[in-house]
């Protein structure tokens, strides 16, 4: 299905209220069930998916403890007003793992689930809350660290990324964890272009790619992140991760299936997808 194109609905269906379509992501997710298509009519902006996402925070029984941005698909992006997506980071599904542990993944049966290898961002202090504008280097300004890391996208909706990014904000940002990985030296004096990424898939290559991979480099995200969020009454704190970009691609992982990021000096990543399971409520 192209991006942007509806999901069929029936008619109760259509006529679903922001919550309603909330509490049937919500629930998926919770149960590790699978969504047959999209639960309701498919918003048409991205104020009216975030108005979801937003009914779904509340439904959700985690804290936030950052936050993924993602690119709008260019096709959209002038429809949409916008060239970036958004979506949480609990602090549930939030992993630090040691150097050389495997980090295990848990991949809904039949819903969506990829790994990006990502550059994340540490935020140093809590971010001005009504502060809804920034340049890329105001935003470095808040930053403590930044990391190698691997955004684990998922979602209980397998057509979650060919629906398009109204989509794909309305479930969270299609976000199911994230893997923080070693701090970065000196990463304020480095280019974009020499943090490198590849990524594979058991054992075999599907993407590379640098940190200037990202449209504009990580900075921008940020930015874009720190205005969006305060927009929205949720302001980033100190403390919070961030995200920044999928470096390598998107790259779709199954149950069983292992992947491995390395980043060239600042050391690697191993995953494995296993089958998730129901979370208690």
């Amino acid at each position: 299905m192209k991006a942007g194109v509806s999901a069929s609905t029936t008619p109760a269906a259509s006529a679903a209220a922001p919550g309603e379509i909330a509490h049937a992501f919500v629930g998926a997710r919770l149960a590790a069930r699978a969504l047959p298509g999209f639960p309701g009519v498919m918003p048409a902006t991205l104020a009216q998916a975030y108005a979801i996402q937003d009914a779904a925070l509340a439904l959700f029984p985690d804290k936030i403890a950052g936050w993924k941005v993602g690119r709008v698909w260019p096709e959209l992006q002038a429809r949409l007003g916008d060239e970036r997506v958004a979506g949480p980071t609990f602090l549930g599904a939030l992993r630090t793992p040691a150097v050389g542990e495997t980090v295990s993944l848990a991949a809904i049966s039949g819903g969506f689930a990829a790994v990006e290898a990502e550059f994340v961002y540490r935020l140093a202090v809590d971010a001005p809350v009504d502060k809804t504008d920034w340049t890329a280097e105001e935003a470095l300004g808040v930053v403590a660290a930044l990391h190698v890391g691997v955004e684990f996208a998922g979602s209980p909706l397998k057509t979650i990324n060919d629906l398009g990014s109204t989509a794909v904000a309305s479930d969270f940002g299609n976000n199911a964890a994230l893997v923080v990985g070693p701090e970065i030296a000196g990463w304020r004096d480095r280019a974009d272009a020499a943090l490198t990424a590849e990524t594979f898939i058991d054992d075999v290559r599907v993407g590379s790619g640098t940190a200037a991979s990202v449209p504009g480099g990580p900075a921008p995200a940020l930015a874009f992140l720190l205005g969006h969020c305060a927009a929205r009454g949720l302001p980033l704190k100190a403390g919070m991760y961030v995200t920044t970009g999928a470096a390598t691609g998107i790259h779709e992982i199954s149950a069983g299936q292992s992947a491995r990021v390395s980043f060239g000096e600042f050391g690697e990543i191993h995953c494995v997808a296993e089958v998730a399971r129901p979370t208690a409520r």
